[in-house]
């Protein structure tokens, strides 16, 4: 098939398209890692003050596109400004990572000022896409309504979600609740984003692997399902890139009632598992180990050459199984893209 001019391989294979060699991009590929954005951020006296300084968040979303042959860049923001702009107090401690307010009734949310207080996102977006070269695709995403609420709840990541699941096993009508608001949240986040500019989104649910088979399907498959569904009728024809990270035996299910256009998978998917999807005409997303991108060498290789060897002829676009860990040598990722590069000629 001849390819449009200037059309971004990013949305051939996410349209359904074998693009060889395979679009590439990185979850958290602008970040610590880098020295210029250790440089960038000295410049905010906050995270989240980084995140809504558009001309800042311009720039740490360029500076990886300017050291490296990517595919695609993914607007510089966080998940957590959701439940900032919903009224939760949020912020971030250096070393240790976010902090929440931890909320107890969804009654305490209200999206009075909702669309003033992440404007400034958009304008990055809107920035970012003026000077993004019209061949590279700009993704927008939100965090999705589960893995949300896991931080909404507990006040922080980790902990096994333990305050989250117990609160949804004890409180099942007050997390429906909370769920119905990040749900409307992420639309409305994920339209204006594509109304700036973004070419396509992905949706987060970073903590699915802490849900069982039926808590899955309730606080993670139907959330993200209308989500979907919302963001389409007013977005009709924009890629959608579901993660439920971790969710193992349930991404296929996942997919089939999300009815997202591709699904990024964490590295413990099998090869065999992707290749059933990619069957099915679903273009998947991943799934390198970030540990073996730090890690570097040959073994790099190896596993970014077998990825792109085993999923390499269906809609695929290559990436991590999650995000660069900071530790990462940038030469690494330069290497690993000129390895996937040359896998194809």
């Amino acid at each position: 098939m001849e390819k449009a001019p200037n059309r971004p391989d990013l949305l051939r294979a996410l349209a359904g398209e074998a693009v060889k060699p395979a679009p590439v991009w990185f979850m958290r590929q602008a970040g610590r890692y880098l020295p210029e954005y250790r440089g960038l951020r000295k410049q905010a006296r906050s995270f989240l003050e980084f995140c809504y300084t558009p001309e800042l968040a311009i720039e740490a979303t360029m500076q990886p596109m300017r050291r490296f042959a990517f595919d695609a860049s993914i607007i510089f923001s966080d998940i957590l400004v959701l439940p900032h702009a919903l009224g939760q107090k949020v912020w971030f401690v250096e070393g240790e990572g976010p902090r929440l307010d931890p909320l107890t009734h969804p009654g305490r949310l209200s999206f009075e000022g909702f669309d003033e207080h992440l404007a400034p996102v958009y304008e990055a977006v809107r920035g970012v896409r003026a000077i993004l070269p019209p061949d590279k695709a700009l993704l927008g995403f939100c965090g999705a309504p589960w893995t949300l609420a896991t931080y909404m709840i507990a006040g922080r990541g980790g902990l096994d979600q333990w305050p989250a699941r117990t609160f949804a096993a004890r409180e099942p009508d007050k997390m429906a609740a909370l769920i119905d608001i990040v749900v409307e949240a992420a639309i409305r986040h994920l339209v204006a984003q594509i109304e700036a500019g973004a070419d396509a989104v992905q949706i987060f649910d970073s903590w699915a692997s802490a849900l069982d088979e039926k808590a899955f399907a309730r606080w993670s498959i139907e959330p993200i399902a209308r989500i979907v569904g919302g963001v389409r009728a007013q977005a009709p024809g924009v890629p959608i890139i579901g993660f439920p990270r971790g969710a193992g035996f349930g991404y296929a299910e996942f997919v089939k009632r999300t009815g997202v256009d591709a699904v990024s998978l964490d590295w413990t998917v099998p090869m065999s598992a992707a290749k059933a999807l990619q069957r099915k005409g679903v273009c998947v997303q991943g799934n390198l180990d970030p540990a073996r991108l730090k890690e570097g060498g040959q073994q790099l290789d190896v596993a970014v050459r077998r990825i792109a060897k085993s999923l390499g002829d269906g809609p695929f676009v290559f990436n991590l199984g999650h995000g660069i860990s900071l530790e990462t040598p940038p030469d690494n990722v330069t290497r690993a893209i000129d390895v996937l590069k040359a896998s194809a000629a």
